[in-house]
């Protein structure tokens, strides 16, 4: 879906651009990151794992694909189909690919050389996590630590809205009782995160971007039952704040497909918190402005120390 960008989302986007943050490309949504960019994100980062070491969460990093299974079974092609990325390859012997060669120099379209592989780009950081630990938790559940390079398709001039960006995530598997109050103390331990960086955010009840008819439906569900939560600010509109971190409960939604029971064996239930790292990158540059050495000492000292 294109979004339609803003004057002052334009503007912002630019001023990136001159000062070599990001680098433009000749898509929508996607951009090399320059030296400051790539500062600030290490910085950031490094922020985001210091908050939640103290819990002794098991850390795990995946690749940026994922099996389509996995996704299939998360009912992300249901909810989400506008936004996954499939992976195609060539399976061809040398005849077929004289055939592309020969499509090519006439302008044919490529896409008929190529057939889906069982890969998708990865749609959110905690997926690989599920399939991983299927079967009984032990007592007290599991908490993870994951950084994922995501993908969704949302093309736009918005440099708060890229279509390749990483999740920070700390997850937690236990019971409908620990997921609820995990979500509940990490809506305030974000918040007070987003404060030492010098942010102003506002906690506010969210839905996700479900797809169609039945997806409103779905939409008005999770928020009427409070399941997320979103952290918004001001990166480059006014009028549409952007989120930079949620909080979300996901009742079983995720554990019953993977066959994922708390400790006794009852259905377990899971619930995450998310840092978008780009889009608190971007907020610091929107907030403190676009020479990270002239920000206030307390956010530079809590990023680099």
């Amino acid at each position: 879906m294109m979004r339609v960008t803003t004057e002052r989302q334009a503007a912002f986007r630019d001023s990136l651009f001159g000062a070599g943050i990001l680098v433009p490309s000749r898509v929508q949504g996607v951009y090399g990151q320059g030296p400051s960019f790539v500062r600030v994100f290490q910085g950031v980062d490094r922020f985001v794992t210091q908050a939640g070491s103290s819990d002794s969460p098991e850390v795990y990093r995946f690749p940026a694909v994922v099996s389509r299974d996995c996704v299939e079974r998360t009912d992300y092609l249901r909810s989400f189909p506008s936004l996954i990325g499939s992976i195609h390859g060539f399976e061809g012997g040398a005849e077929e690919h004289a055939a592309l060669l020969r499509g090519h120099l006439h302008g044919d379209e490529l896409s008929t050389h190529f057939r889906p592989t069982d890969l998708v780009l990865l749609p959110a950081a905690c997926y690989p996590i599920y399939p991983m630990v299927s079967g009984e938790l032990p007592p007290g559940g599991r908490l993870f630590d994951v950084l994922g390079t995501c993908y969704r398709r949302e093309p736009s001039d918005d440099p708060a809205r890229m279509q390749a960006f990483h999740q920070h995530e700390f997850v937690h598997l236990g019971t409908p009782e620990s997921a609820l109050a995990f979500r509940d103390d990490w809506l305030d331990r974000a918040q007070q995160m987003m404060d030492e960086l010098g942010l102003r955010v506002v906690a506010d009840i969210a839905s996700d971007p479900f797809f169609g008819r039945a997806g409103s439906m779905l939409a008005a569900r999770q928020r009427e039952r409070a399941l997320k939560f979103e952290l918004l600010a001001t990166v480059s509109s006014d009028d549409e704040p952007t989120a930079i971190a949620s909080c979300n409960c996901h009742l079983d939604h995720l554990t019953v497909p993977f066959e994922i029971a708390s400790a006794g064996g009852a259905v377990a239930h899971s619930a995450c918190v998310g840092f978008g790292i780009e889009r608190i990158v971007l907020a610091l540059f929107a907030e403190h402005g676009l020479s990270p050495d002239d920000w206030p000492h307390d956010v530079r000292r809590r990023l680099w120390s």
